[in-house]
């Protein structure tokens, strides 16, 4: 049985003026025609703006690459899902029947996209300082073990390593697939290299991030093989 929105937004620490935002984060498009993801859209640039903000002020040191790498690890999809998994986003979402017979409040990429929803649903309901200290909460675990930004380097930036540590030509990506509205849409890319037979793909809601996601697919066949 769905745990009631309510006890979601204690544990956020987030009391909601309008708990229709909420309960319309809440909800996914198997669901209802009045779901998260223009919610979704909204909270990934509230989300990226808190982390470029924090990391702009506490990493002096840090380059522009150096600075974008840390955001990166900080804002990507299994992250997200991590600190949906801690506050058990799972058992708050609203689905759609099919969805919740496949197991879609376990999937990473629901949940996701769902803490995305509502930290859009907090921006709307409040203003970006509340809105920001909500967000600084939820990472404060990870941003008091942040790791030197100079060690931090991408997936496509491993891969070119790897390949080119092997004298191997680099790779090559491609965009395969663009689906969904123009204001929710998801890129499919796949990336090419010499060592495997076929393409390994990747999905985002960006092309460079369906490009980093097919980046991480291939290292793992690599190293896998």
């Amino acid at each position: 049985m769905r745990k009631p929105a309510e006890e979601l937004a204690r544990r956020l620490a987030y009391q909601f003026k309008s708990p229709e935002y909420l309960n319309t984060a809440l909800t996914h498009r198997s669901a209802a025609k009045k779901n998260n993801e223009r919610l979704e859209f909204l909270g990934d640039s509230v989300l990226s703006l808190v982390i470029s903000e924090y990391l702009y002020a506490h990493q002096g040191k840090a380059t522009e690459g150096e600075l974008s790498r840390l955001r990166s690890s900080l804002v990507k999809g299994d992250k997200l899902a991590e600190l949906a998994q801690r506050l058990e986003l799972g058992d708050y979402l609203i689905l759609g029947s099919g969805e919740l017979k496949s197991g879609g409040f376990r999937r990473s990429s629901i949940l996701a996209d769902t803490l995305e929803a509502i930290i859009g649903a907090i921006f709307l309901d409040s203003d970006y300082e509340t809105c920001k200290q909500v967000v600084l909460a939820l990472y404060q675990q990870e941003l008091t073990t942040l790791p030197e930004a100079s060690s931090i380097k991408d997936f496509k930036t491993r891969l070119q390593e790897y390949m080119q540590s092997r004298q191997l030509p680099l790779p090559v990506y491609d965009v395969i697939d663009i689906t969904g509205e123009a204001h929710a849409q998801t890129f499919t890319v796949e990336c090419s290299v010499t060592l495997l037979d076929a393409a390994v793909a990747g999905k985002g809601t960006s092309r460079r991030k369906a490009e980093q996601q097919a980046a991480e697919n291939t290292l793992n066949a690599l190293t896998n093989e």
